[in-house]
């Protein structure tokens, strides 16, 4: 298969709340879209960085300039036997994983739309429905974080996961453990803590969380193998994960015994398999991780996580929570059980609106070969 034509797209849509973590506090997410086309099929991406780079070092600028000038070049006109070739044509861009996930994701929702199947039984899902969690950000009061959760948890979401940093971090545990004894909670640091706050993480373990994410430096594996022989509660890695061999180091040195697996921070779906394989390999299991992806980018984590070693409860929310506006035409939702149904349609299974997205666009780019 040869990609005949690409388009991008920049879209910048309003958060129905500000969402605030240990790094950044975000009202807008900027996304990059990729459209990409062969023989009259199409397949869809979206880019994951956040407008500033407290996650990683990529923004939604940088991820537009990768593309375009470097990435797009490597793959119009060039023959792809197969959606994992172009995690193979790219490995040797270092870097820019969020960028090369933006197109490489696209290209297997093309794949699965020429052969009729699903996004799922492409990458090799075994799950017609996954189990649901929600991320909650940093709220200003203790309070109004309780309330915030029991919302959510009417909503049939199976898990809470609830963001941390120095000031708002063990008393929350207290309190959401106090008013809710049987709550499936974990908590995510998005590295704020060193090992100077042993104590803080020793206080958690009595309140019982089912993990904390990231505590210590984003590319920090050593640090965290210290912390997990002193403490009860499993380590859940995120940042420090980008390739299976990152997580093969990670599990053999016993710095996590859970892996949060975000396909845009890895690199694609080519890489967020092996690093599933390489986990299950292991007996750890793995949850999908979320960006506040558009509908596009939420539609490919649905179809990721029903991978048979997603076992946990991801950060697969329903489309309405974060954004007023939709780029899908089937938002996705949550039942009263926690699950949600992966689409059987071809490809992502869900019609992309490219109209939206036409007038929503700040920036449009298009690419041909030669």
């Amino acid at each position: 298969m040869r990609i005949e034509r690409v388009e991008l797209f920049m879209v910048r849509l309003p958060l129905k709340r500000a969402y605030e973590t240990s790094g950044s506090r975000e009202t807008h997410q900027t996304h990059v879209l990729a459209r990409v086309e062969s023989e009259g099929a199409v397949g869809w991406g979206e880019s994951v960085a956040p407008e500033q780079p407290w996650y990683s070092g990529e923004t939604p600028k940088t991820v537009w300039y990768a593309l375009d000038e470097v990435i797009l070049p490597q793959l119009l006109g060039v023959d792809l036997g197969g959606p994992a070739d172009t995690d193979l044509k790219l490995a040797w861009i270092r870097e820019h994983r969020m960028a090369k996930a933006t197109i490489e994701m696209a290209i297997w929702d093309l794949f699965a739309k020429r052969e009729g199947v699903s996004l799922s039984k492409l990458l090799g899902g075994t799950r017609t429905r996954i189990p649901c969690g929600v991320a909650i950000g940093i709220h200003p009061t203790v309070e109004s974080l309780i309330e915030t959760i029991e919302r959510e948890l009417a909503g049939g979401y199976q898990r809470v996961k609830l963001k941390i940093k120095p000031g708002a971090d063990g008393h929350v545990a207290e309190a959401v453990r106090n008013r809710f004894p049987n709550l499936k909670f974990m908590l995510d640091a998005n590295s704020a803590y060193t090992l100077a706050d042993l104590q803080l993480f020793k206080r958690i373990d009595a309140y019982h969380p089912m993990m904390i994410e990231q505590p210590l430096a984003h590319d920090d594996i050593v640090d965290h193998a210290t912390l997990q022989k002193e403490i009860a509660t499993p380590v859940c890695l995120d940042e420090s994960i980008h390739t299976s061999e990152d997580a093969r180091k990670a599990v053999d040195i016993g710095a996590t015994k859970i892996i949060n697996i975000k396909a845009g921070r890895v690199g694609g779906h080519a890489s967020a398999k092996r690093v599933h394989d390489v986990s299950a390999e292991r007996n750890v299991p793995v949850w999908c991780g979320g960006m506040l992806e558009f509908g596009i980018g939420r539609a490919h984590n649905v179809h990721l996580a029903s991978l048979p070693n997603f076992s946990l409860p991801g950060d697969v929310s329903a489309s309405e929570r974060y954004f007023e506006t939709e780029i899908i035409g089937e938002p996705f939702t949550v039942a009263k059980d926690g699950t949600m149904k992966v689409p059987a349609g071809p490809g992502i299974g869900v019609t992309v609106l490219e109209d939206v997205i036409r007038t929503l666009a700040l920036q449009t780019k298009e690419y041909r070969p030669g």
